[in-house]
């Protein structure tokens, strides 16, 4: 097979076939990682759950051992998850034999100002990395704001995202469409900082990421 060569250095690499992921014969002991931001850490959550503990619980887990670890940490980019994913991932699927990958990011690309070639490229070498060692991969889109600009900006962005997954038959949820115009969703934001949401909007998430080939990603029979 061929080997992933991984650019750190702006210029996106052209996709390449790689390690396949198989699921494990006989007993399957998974091992499943968010990483992310504070949308994946839940902040402004009252439940404390966000829509990563909201997805776990609705999993259905007969028949396999499922370990699920939230990632997610405030403020962060693209860049910064790149930079720490694999070192905090690895210790985590040691007693794994199926190791699963969740990313989401966005919003702090934009804060910080990172172009968009930067932020295709860190999540293109993110999911080469994590195909080049059998480490199957599902990224979520992030959500739009309570502002107009930023969504402008926003939505440039979930369109390379999609792309970068695209090209890599990764499923791509776009959370952003679909809560553009949503009335709770906004009622929800209008509540709370007009950038992260409460209960109800991690719900919407939540339903989003599970009506996304959730299951059938972690090749569930329920």
């Amino acid at each position: 097979m061929t080997d992933v060569t991984n650019h750190h250095d702006g210029s996106e690499p052209d996709f390449s076939p790689t390690t396949r992921f198989h699921v494990t014969e006989g007993d399957r002991h998974v091992g499943l990682c968010f990483v992310g931001d504070s949308f994946v850490a839940g902040l402004g959550d009252p439940k404390a759950l966000g829509w990563v503990s909201r997805v776990v619980a609705r999993t259905p887990t007969s028949g396999i051992d499922l370990a699920s670890y939230n990632l997610g940490i405030r403020g962060q980019s693209s860049t910064d998850v790149l930079a720490r994913w694999q070192t905090e991932c690895e210790p985590r699927w040691e007693k794994a034999n199926e190791r699963r990958l969740v990313v989401s990011v966005g919003l702090n690309d934009i804060a910080q100002g990172l172009t968009t070639a930067r932020s295709r490229l860190n999540l293109a070498n993110i999911l080469d990395d994590a195909s080049s060692s059998a480490i199957s991969s599902y990224v979520v889109g992030p959500s739009p704001t309570i502002d107009a600009e930023t969504n402008d900006r926003l939505q440039i962005l979930v369109d390379a995202q999609s792309d970068v997954c695209s090209r890599r038959g990764i499923t791509y949820v776009d959370c952003f469409r679909p809560l553009l115009g949503h009335d709770q969703w906004h009622a929800d934001l209008a509540s709370g900082d007009g950038i992260h949401p409460g209960q109800a909007g991690y719900g919407l998430i939540a339903w989003l990421v599970l009506h996304a080939g959730w299951q059938s990603w972690l090749q569930l029979d329920g």
